[in-house]
């Protein structure tokens, strides 16, 4: 039996998109030049940067005006993954278990609110 899904990404301002090491593997980013149409290595040094443990790879961020820097492929105006398709394994799986807290925290603030665009700008928690 499938889980269900208890969340909907389209109607999240992009929280875990916004989380600083978004680690990426060989695999991913080999995925990444595939997508773009470039070798693994543009893509590595074009999308990707050193991270925080020794030869690990994350994401590059861009500005974002909610959560401060946000995953460099997600469309600040539409708040979604402008690379799906491409996406790295861990966005894949993220959360995971069918369940964000997230969405639970922002549906019940978006209810609480009656403001059904309201996102939080506590940042990254």
């Amino acid at each position: 039996m499938a889980k269900r899904k208890l969340y909907d990404c389209s109607k999240c301002p992009g929280q875990c998109c916004s989380y600083a090491r978004v680690i990426v593997s060989d695999f991913d980013i080999k995925r990444l030049g595939k997508y773009f149409g470039i070798s693994e290595k543009q893509a590595r040094e074009k999308h990707t940067k050193a991270g925080a443990e020794p030869g690990e790879r994350i994401l590059r961020h861009h500005a974002d005006e909610h959560f401060g820097t946000i995953c460099k492929f997600f469309d600040r105006d539409l708040r979604r993954c402008t690379i799906y398709e491409g996406r790295p394994r861990i966005c894949r799986e993220f959360p995971g278990d069918g369940h964000c807290g997230y969405y639970d925290f922002l549906t019940f603030e978006r209810t609480s609110q009656e403001d059904p665009d309201w996102i939080s700008t506590t940042g990254n928690w």
